[in-house]
């Protein structure tokens, strides 16, 4: 048994080493565009309109490891997410604020020079959610499930690049019970039809170890 630990450790560390110069890691931030969001009134005498929720700008701030293998690579990332989207009540409008945790695990393909594709889950962890105006559901549903997706590209050029990417919620529709100050919003008892958030995120890529910082990434020769 402890051979066979030891051979275990001895193939890790020679991996390792063979990949020493195939991974890099930095930092990244940005912006993020919020979709996402429906409440609807249930009470006619105060409002039982539909409302769908107006995108805000958000940010971001993370860091990121990756392991390229010749064209392809494996991208995990750690990011801290802030989301807002506004509901345009018939009094004055209510900010939708989500705050997250989440962990991509991504796998890519260079396409060609400093030009990247790629894709994969991320774990989402919600930290807070709440609605301006709602009196007693503190934290919002915003998930039934921690999985999304993303799916984006990017281009990196010595030790900074550009990140766009497109970050889709997998979870289903979560039916929430709202009471809303109406004497300020104009809305009371409601429903979120659907809480779910989207986002389209823009990252600043720095990288701060790696192969290939002072010069653009070329596709390996074979």
């Amino acid at each position: 048994m402890k051979q066979y630990i030891l051979s275990l450790f001895l193939i890790f560390g020679v991996t390792s080493l063979s990949l020493s110069q195939e991974i890099s890691y930095g930092l990244k931030g940005g912006i993020n565009y919020t979709m996402g969001g429906q409440i609807t009134g249930t009470q006619a005498r105060f409002s039982d309109e539909t409302f769908e929720a107006n995108g805000e700008i958000g940010f971001h701030g993370g860091a990121f490891g990756q392991i390229n293998f010749g064209n392809f690579f494996v991208r995990p990332e750690v990011v801290y997410t802030s989301l807002e989207s506004t509901f345009e009540f018939p009094n004055q409008p209510a900010t939708y604020s989500v705050e997250t945790v989440t962990v991509p695990l991504l796998v890519g393909y260079n396409i060609f020079g400093p030009l990247d594709i790629y894709a994969g889950p991320v774990y989402s962890n919600v930290l807070s959610s709440t609605l301006e105006g709602e009196e007693f559901l503190d934290p919002i549903v915003v998930q039934d499930s921690p999985i999304n997706a993303q799916i984006g590209a990017k281009v990196e050029y010595g030790r900074f690049g550009i990140d766009v990417r497109y970050e889709h919620n997998l979870s289903s529709e979560e039916v929430q019970g709202l009471d809303i100050l109406n004497a300020e919003y104009g809305v009371n008892e409601a429903t979120f039809d659907d809480s779910r958030l989207h986002q389209v995120v823009v990252s600043i890529i720095f990288k701060i170890g790696g192969p290939g910082l002072n010069e653009r990434r070329r596709r390996p020769c074979y």
